[in-house]
């Protein structure tokens, strides 16, 4: 059974007015994520793009991905990425694997997915996701005063017990994972990223700005 890319797209965007179709180095910026499934092609077999938007699906189709129209009930701000997802599942034919390209993540290392979905297989994963390492000292603000979390006052940041975080590059489950409503199984496996690129997640012009310079500068 085969791999397809799912890209939900929704057309309400309110920190960033019409985000998911604005121009980013010479492409909308869901073109982004469409060309990427296509530069991996011997993977991904068919690219989906879930919106609510015409003019989000007019750029999908001219970019060769194919459109499903989200219902109006699951495109709203509070409606989690999994209901698109399992929406994509219930009206095309059976997938096997599914690989969630997520719009606001458009600069992804060219053989991310190659060497992602090569663990994926080889450890018979149900999902992977990808996850970067944190850097930086956190804590807490409680009545005025600060509460280091990860670390102890004064402790070097190359000494800091490390911790990671999810950052949006690129998800791969199992179609039934998806179908019993999870992207991010129990068992799923953190495929660890330490470039430039994930730390883009494009919410505000200043993200935008950002990912222009990062494409302008950084090596792939």
């Amino acid at each position: 059974m085969k791999t397809i890319a799912i890209i939900p797209a929704r057309g309400g965007s309110k920190r960033l007015p019409n985000k998911n179709i604005l121009e980013l180095n010479g492409h909308p910026l869901i073109a982004h994520s469409i060309l990427y499934a296509q530069s991996n092609a011997t993977i991904i077999e068919d690219i989906y793009v879930s919106t609510d938007d015409e003019n989000i699906k007019k750029i999908a189709l001219d970019y060769g991905a194919k459109v499903i129209d989200r219902p109006a009930g699951i495109s709203g701000d509070l409606a989690p990425t999994i209901s698109a997802l399992k929406h994509v599942l219930s009206v095309i034919e059976p997938v096997e694997n599914v690989v969630l390209l997520q719009v606001t993540n458009p600069l992804r290392p060219q053989n991310l997915l190659t060497e992602a979905f090569k663990i994926y297989k080889d450890l018979y994963c149900e999902s992977l996701f990808t996850v970067s390492k944190n850097h930086r000292k956190f804590g807490e603000i409680s009545q005025n005063k600060f509460f280091p979390f990860n670390y102890e006052i004064g402790q070097r940041s190359q000494d800091l017990n490390p911790l990671f975080y999810e950052n949006g590059l690129l998800y791969i489950a199992k179609a039934k994972c998806i179908e019993n409503n999870t992207i991010i199984s129990e068992n799923a496996y953190p495929f660890e990223v330490n470039h430039p690129f994930s730390e883009v997640d494009i919410d505000t012009i200043d993200d935008f700005g950002y990912a222009n310079y990062l494409i302008k500068n950084t090596l792939i």
